[in-house]
């Protein structure tokens, strides 16, 4: 039986920065699945920091992909809210990006999930921003992304709620002071990983 292969559509989130690599979550969702009995490949991780939904898309088409994959993840809109990006632009390109996500797994939607967008207002970064204006944003963003994922009938997990424990618990935020720490990042591949075993 062939490796299942996994592809991990995003940004800094999804390549885990300031961060060592092993510590991403789709490097961390892999080890749990390997210790689960799958022979799973190293995650293809299409992302970079900064990316927004229109730049994720360049990057795809610049990248070199071999589907179709067994698993596909996509976690992008967190620099078009940064950036003050319309929610109207974002649900466009992010129902294409989605589109696109289902394609590459051989238009299996159950082996696609959709991840929230982290909430970064809670970080010592945003210490001299309104926090709440940014939850407000973050949460207008998320309500699109879930919606648009409930559509195409993907699997979508909340993280939002983990990466806002920060405010309270800064082991969960990386040295940067605006990333996620490894331990958050487990926390995301804890509860990702079941979701990805259930479409294997």
């Amino acid at each position: 039986m062939n490796p299942v292969t996994y592809l991990a559509l995003g940004d800094s989130y999804t390549i885990g920065e300031a961060v060592p690599a092993s510590c991403s979550f789709p490097v961390l969702t892999a080890n749990i699945l390997r210790k689960d009995g799958i022979n799973i490949t190293e995650p293809q991780i299409i992302a970079v920091t900064g990316w927004t939904t229109d730049e994720l898309t360049q990057g795809i088409k610049a990248a070199t992909l071999h589907p179709p994959y067994n698993l596909v993840t996509l976690l992008i809109g967190v620099n078009n809210q940064y950036r003050g990006r319309s929610s109207d632009e974002y649900r466009r390109e992010f129902t294409a990006l989605l589109n696109q996500a289902i394609e590459f797994a051989g238009n299996r939607k159950e082996a696609v999930v959709v991840l929230s967008i982290p909430d970064w207002g809670v970080t010592p970064f945003a210490k001299d921003r309104d926090q709440q204006q940014i939850a407000t944003e973050i949460d207008a963003f998320n309500a699109v992304n879930k919606e648009v994922s409930t559509q195409y009938g993907v699997g979508y997990l909340d993280i939002t709620g983990f990466t806002r424990e920060a405010i309270s618990d800064l082991s969960l935020v990386a040295e940067d002071g605006l990333h996620p720490s490894g331990k958050d990042y487990q926390r995301w591949a804890k509860a990702l990983a079941p979701l990805l075993l259930q479409s294997l």
